[in-house]
């Protein structure tokens, strides 16, 4: 903190760093504005945050009942949560007017996905000796599910909602971006264009503080109502035995209800041709319009853009949080200083970081690559390390009787073990990284697709903004899907029975 201190004493007139002192003085002399601003931020996370897990549960549910379902429901899930928030608030802000709907709309977009996909695999996760224990009694389905699966369930409910916390409070601040009159969004917008260094920092810390303690909160509660920690399961594995012509099918039909929803809101809803538009729309703007070639173009060198800072920094906060977790297994005394670091890294927004990285390191390649990094770091961290320790306890103690040492133990065992929660954090990872080099250009870079989306939705160039968050969305789960491929192929040769 005294470094920190001096730092920011050395550099006030750099405008890249606030002391310490200087940002506390900040928030005790405009404390009230601070208030006010996170008390309707919260507010809309709070409500989209329980309407995106009240979603993610009834579609758990909907999978439960009719299992056919739910390749179909995870994949439309996944495609509506690969969207770009910061291209879908403009296009929400116009669809709901003023008001905090945008801002509810994107907490919850923001939170359900991550909920869905744990819940999904713990009301599973019971053994079927437990069924059969409730059969004995003469007991039905429906006690099956409250006794049974419901309970089963509940670590991974809580491992959802303890990633969803942080989410919820970034989707309510990106959608204070498109044309909120209060919160922290605007806060961060102001304090960006009026170079308030200050202000910038101060929010950064007060948005942090609210999401590790939210965070927090929910790990409180999950180790008050379970036995156990709750496990951090961040994806399902891919299933390789399914059927080509099954997989072939649920994917034709996951796209076919994504544009029969598609078009059938714009339908239902009414909403003005201008603003909405349709795939036809989108297609036509791509393929046939006068400018179609200089849309594509400029679609082109963005995509190629933000690819340049996208690709290293998933891949480097992949490496770092799998090398980290490595590092606490051979020496777990390091745990007590890195676990705190990597909850903070986690609960930044990262609208309040990008700022600050921009002011620390400049608008060139290096700051967008590091928060890209960092979106990625800390659930890849969380899952290898989950994965690192759940290695057979029989193999280990196998190679314990040759006096194998802890690098071998890593190298032959935990590594193997951790490989499908890698994976799965990988998959996951993929929207987390789009996201963030999107925010980041949308916000300090001016480049990239990011910043297009943000100059077509200033110059309500709707063809341009549709187009860009179709091509984002599928890229992204196109992105999901390449890494489940590349999953198969490993988990096949190095860890066999782990595919299931």
């Amino acid at each position: 903190m005294a470094a920190l201190e001096a730092a920011g004493r050395m550099l006030t007139d750099a405008y890249v760093l606030a002391a310490p002192s200087e940002v506390a003085r900040y928030l005790v002399r405009d404390w009230w504005l601070m208030t006010r601003a996170l008390g309707v931020t919260l507010a809309n996370a709070a409500i989209g945050f329980v309407i995106g897990n009240v979603a993610a549960v009834a579609l758990a549910g909907i999978a439960l009942v009719w299992p056919r379902s739910e390749r179909v429901i995870t994949g439309l899930a996944l495609l509506v949560f690969c969207l770009p928030l910061v291209a879908t608030g403009p296009i929400l802000r116009v669809v709901f007017g003023p008001g905090p709907a945008p801002q509810i709309a994107l907490a919850a977009l923001a939170v359900y996905y991550t909920t869905l996909i744990p819940l999904l695999v713990g009301l599973r996760a019971a053994p079927d000796t437990w069924f059969d224990l409730v059969r004995s009694y003469g007991r039905g389905p429906l006690a099956a599910l409250v006794h049974v699966r419901a309970m089963a369930a509940l670590p991974y409910l809580f491992a959802g909602l303890q990633i969803a916390a942080p989410a919820a409070f970034l989707g309510a601040m990106v959608g204070e971006f498109t044309g909120a009159e209060r919160g922290m969004g605007v806060l961060t917008i102001r304090a960006i264009r009026a170079l308030d260094v200050e202000m910038t920092w101060g929010i950064a810390t007060v948005a942090t503080a609210v999401s590790i303690f939210a965070y927090a909160a929910i790990g409180a509660l999950a180790r008050r109502i379970l036995l156990d920690s709750p496990p951090v399961i961040l994806a399902t594995s891919p299933r390789s035995t399914q059927r080509r012509g099954h997989r072939v099918t649920d994917t034709t039909l996951v796209l076919l209800l994504a544009l029969g929803v598609w078009s059938g809101a714009i339908w239902l809803f009414e909403l003005n041709p201008f603003f909405a538009k349709g795939p036809e729309d989108v297609l036509h703007a791509l393929l046939h319009a006068p400018d179609a070639a200089d849309l594509r173009a400029s679609i082109g060198t963005a995509l190629n853009e933000t690819a340049a800072f996208l690709l290293p920094g998933y891949l480097a906060g992949l490496a770092v949080g799998a090398l980290l977790a490595m590092l606490l297994v051979l020496f777990p005394a390091l745990a007590g200083t890195a676990m705190p670091i990597a909850i903070a890294l986690r609960s930044v927004p990262i609208v309040t970081t990008a700022p600050l990285v921009v002011l620390l390191i400049g608008r060139g390649a290096l700051g967008t690559i590091s928060l890209v990094a960092v979106m990625v770091f800390f659930p890849t961290f969380v899952a290898c390390l989950q994965g690192l320790r759940q290695a057979p306890g029989q193999i280990t103690a196998v190679f314990d009787s040759y006096a194998a040492g802890p690098v071998a133990k890593l190298i032959h065992v935990r590594i193997p073990s951790m490989l499908p929660a890698f994976f799965a954090s990988a998959r996951m990872a993929v929207p987390a990284s789009v996201l963030a080099v999107t925010v980041v250009e949308w916000l300090a870079t001016g480049t990239g697709i990011g910043s297009l989306m943000a100059l077509s939705a200033s110059l309500s160039d709707y063809d341009a903004l549709w187009s860009c968050v179709v091509l984002v969305a599928a890229l992204s789960a196109l992105g999901y899907v390449g890494v489940g491929w590349i999953e198969r192929r490993v988990l096949s040769t190095y860890a066999p029975e782990q595919v299931t």
